[in-house]
């Protein structure tokens, strides 16, 4: 076990220290199919198409079915895709199991829009169904009618600019609103908001426009983001790219989620980063990425890590994005997240300043289990607990919940894991871990002896699925579809099992209970 620790610790040391490179991102199907879509050319992308096809599930849809809210943008990005690759061997049966699915499937948007909605649904997925309603005439597909009124009230004001500049959050989503572009510049890395499919699109109508000083920029982008899929095939492309400031800040954080943030063995790797962040946070805040419009879920994990590492970062920074006692993530947004007001929580805690008004919120929105299953940045309920609990815990030692800590050890599947989903995975079960050690400092040695006997199930279920090096492979992050952050994901695996190992190890040594 001692020699498995030693493997986890070098495995992070190496995954800390790479992360300059602009971060690491699993390949996307919408992004990849609305950039093959605008690429104009079939030719020299049948690797792209295909691959695109080989990510269509039996039922004739892209994306997982046991989040059917995210498979919409997929499976219409992919359908029109493929409808304009018919020479393509597999093409024509692909968009016609494509359209069987999404006339099937019932529409989540017909009443009303879910408060966990993908990133610019409002945008996107009326824009999708026009497209192919024209291409492929009346069939009775959804029509969304509850984004409508939303995208209209947003294309009104988008009508009204002239220019964003670079890094405005709405350039995220510029494919399904952007036709002149003259209504958007790239930015340093030569993306249009971070976006593969942005990028893309803004480039096709540039090259139309016969605007091409900056297509060469673009053009780099998308090659460079089609790399960090680490898919090897040119054209495929992640969600979102870079993440350059969201990649080391979910990292070192998880990091203290685990009781690894101090390591000595992560010691060097943890101070370059921390004088990076350092560095870059300015009185306006951080974004995911350095060219990319400041968010306060961003800003508020920045300051966590700055303090957490000795620094005495200034609270204005995420002061601009509070509304009343609560913080909005962007300027403007529909309704308010629930994660970022978590960790607005732990880094005024963090801090040492007041947040009554927020930590009543995060205690608000759980569910009757005492869980927090709201979240419009992760698709499952374990990521904004398991950071829940570790900001109402901050500063106060003796801080339980007896009804979380139930629903926490219910949720523990008979193979030892944790999921939304249909099957446990290894991220979801490294936050169940993250947040039963935060329970695990107050509880009663009852309390204790049953976590402990949870984390041995965990363990076991962990060792026998751990392989050295391994890329996670399931999207469980909102975009514009669930994503997965290869890097950010694969620090809070290992972060998990360490803590497990550990775990184990006090409780051999000191009597089953013992806290790690």
């Amino acid at each position: 076990m001692n020699a498995l620790s030693e493997q986890i610790l070098s495995e992070l040391r190496r995954l800390l220290s790479e992360m300059s490179d602009g971060g690491s991102v699993g390949p996307s199907v919408y992004d990849t199919a609305r950039a093959l879509r605008f690429h104009g050319n079939v030719t020299g992308r049948q690797d792209a198409y295909a691959w695109l096809m080989a990510q269509q599930q039996a039922d004739g849809g892209w994306g997982s079915a046991d989040f059917p809210l995210f498979r919409h943008a997929p499976t219409w990005a992919a359908l029109l895709a493929l409808q304009r690759a018919y020479p393509l061997a597999g093409a024509a049966d692909a968009v016609q199991a494509a359209t069987r699915f999404l006339q099937r499937q019932p529409d989540p948007y017909a009443h009303a829009v879910p408060e966990d909605a993908p990133i610019a649904a409002e945008l996107i997925l009326p824009q999708c169904c026009g497209e192919a309603v024209s291409l492929l005439g009346g069939m009775a597909f959804p029509r969304h009618p509850a984004l409508l009124p939303l995208r209209q009230a947003r294309l009104v004001k988008l009508a009204a600019v002239t220019t964003l500049p670079s890094g405005h959050p709405l350039l995220h989503s510029w494919e399904a609103w952007g036709t002149s572009p003259t209504t958007a510049l790239p930015d340093e890395d030569g993306s249009i908001g971070i976006s593969p499919a942005s990028t893309a699109a803004w480039r096709a109508h540039a090259v139309t426009q016969r605007s091409t000083p900056q297509v060469g920029r673009a053009d780099a982008y998308l090659q460079t983001a089609s790399r960090a899929t680490r898919s090897g095939i040119e054209g495929v492309v992640p969600n979102v790219w870079p993440i350059n400031v969201f990649e080391p800040c979910w990292s070192l954080y998880t990091l203290h989620l685990a009781g690894l943030f101090a390591h000595p063995a992560l010691a060097e790797v943890v101070r370059v980063i921390v004088a990076q962040l350092d560095a870059r946070l300015s009185g306006r805040g951080l974004g995911p990425a350095l060219h990319f419009a400041a968010d306060a879920d961003d800003t508020a994990v920045a300051l966590c890590v700055l303090r957490l590492a000795g620094r005495d970062p200034a609270v204005d920074a995420l002061r601009h994005f509070e509304i009343g006692e609560l913080f909005a993530t962007f300027p403007g947004e529909r309704n308010a997240s629930v994660s970022t007001n978590i960790h607005a929580l732990h880094a005024l805690r963090l801090l040492g300043k007041p947040a009554a008004g927020t930590s009543a919120y995060v205690e608000a929105n759980r569910n009757p289990q005492g869980l927090w299953d709201n979240e419009k940045w992760h698709v499952s309920w374990l990521y904004p607990t398991a950071h829940a609990l570790a900001a109402l815990a901050q500063g106060k030692p003796q801080w339980r919940d007896e009804r979380t800590l139930a629903a926490l050890l219910q949720a523990q599947r008979e193979d030892g894991g944790w999921g939304a989903g249909r099957a446990s995975t290894f991220e979801e079960t490294a936050y169940a871990l993250f947040a039963l050690r935060v329970m695990d400092g107050s509880e009663e040695p009852t309390g204790r002896w049953r976590i402990a006997q949870a984390v041995a199930r965990a363990l076991d279920w962990m060792l026998a699925r751990h392989a050295p090096h391994a890329l996670p492979q399931t999207p469980l992050w909102i975009g514009k579809e669930l994503y997965c952050p290869t890097r950010v994901v694969r620090v809070a695996e290992l972060a998990g099992l360490w803590l497990a190992l550990r775990w184990e190890r006090r409780v051999l040594a000191e009597g089953a209970g013992a806290a790690p």
